[in-house]
């Protein structure tokens, strides 16, 4: 999967992280790679760990908690 991470407001507002990995519905806690960004996370590096908060299957919903550690320059 790929997740774009956009920031709206604050110092990083127009900013941005790429998020890459497999996260999968049942699994309660998965680490994805960030591949990079733009503005203020242009070349970023780092990881993120997805916390599986709710799932339910009847109302098609899964919320996720992201621990996003980033290096950037």
């Amino acid at each position: 999967m790929v997740y774009n991470l956009r920031f709206a407001h604050g110092g990083y507002n127009g900013s941005s992280l790429c998020l890459l990995g497999n996260i999968s519905p049942a699994s309660i806690v998965n680490e994805v790679a960030i591949a990079g960004g733009t503005g203020v996370f242009r070349f970023a590096r780092g990881y993120a760990v997805a916390k599986r908060i709710v799932l339910d299957f009847k109302a098609q919903l899964v919320v996720r908690e992201l621990n996003v550690y980033v290096s950037h320059y």
